[in-house]
């Protein structure tokens, strides 16, 4: 059976706003849709948000799920940061689209970059996450993808995260089999967990879907599962 990512991975939208304007983007129609900014070109802080941080019961989060990095503020980022510091419990996810404006360095272990990468002139995107934001990991998503990505430079990439475009736009990208196996192909060569997301079932098929999770991000899982028999 098939595992939804949302089920291993929690989003915690500290920013909300983007100014990157993807035609496919799902978080500009949902803060729309449950008015959660009057402006969502205009990434705005909830800095109330972060006492989620301070549960004990170790999570996975994705703190850009409705922004982007390379837009977040340094003083936001900065406190952020220090937030994380003070929770060393939880795994922390973060994805640009534009890592070519970031300058950015952090030395935490629980703290994974990411860069989203739809097609092949993307590429370079990898490259200039790992020039320009200083971190222990790496990860990339390939979602959508409007063409084969073909061959990529993942050194020093520590997961790689596959899937489609989901919902009712025109036009919409689909992602083929032999891009998608492409890729695993790929990451695998160099041990590196790829998890193809659940909106691959209908493209590949439930029982040829690979869903890895890096070693942190499993431990994590076990130690809620530990958590949940103690209450």
């Amino acid at each position: 059976m098939s595992v939804c990512i949302k089920d291993n991975i929690q989003n915690m939208n500290l920013v909300i706003g983007c100014t990157v304007g993807c035609s496919y983007c799902y978080a500009r129609n949902n803060a729309r849709r449950f008015r959660m900014t009057d402006d969502f070109s205009k990434p705005e802080f909830f800095p109330d948000k972060l006492r989620i941080m301070e549960k004990q019961r170790p999570q996975n989060f994705l703190l850009t799920g409705m922004s982007d990095f390379s837009e977040w503020q340094p003083a936001w980022r900065e406190e952020i940061f220090a937030k994380m510091v003070e929770n060393p419990q939880h795994q922390y996810l973060f994805l640009t689209k534009k890592p070519e404006s970031v300058r950015f360095s952090s030395g935490l272990s629980n703290a994974w970059f990411g860069v989203t990468v739809t097609s092949q002139k993307e590429k370079g995107r990898i490259a200039a996450l790992r020039r320009n934001i200083q971190g222990r990991h790496y990860h990339v998503t390939f979602e959508p993808m409007f063409d084969d990505i073909g061959t990529v430079d993942l050194s020093g990439i520590d997961w790689i995260v596959i899937g489609t475009e989901t919902g009712r736009r025109k036009g919409k990208a689909i992602s083929r089999p032999e891009w998608v196996r492409n890729l695993t192909d790929q990451a695998h060569a160099l041990d590196i967990p790829v998890f193809m997301k659940e909106d691959l079932c209908p493209i590949l098929g439930e029982e040829n879907l690979v869903q890895e999770l890096p070693k942190a991000f499993a431990d994590v899982l076990e130690k809620q599962k530990a958590w949940n028999r103690r209450k």
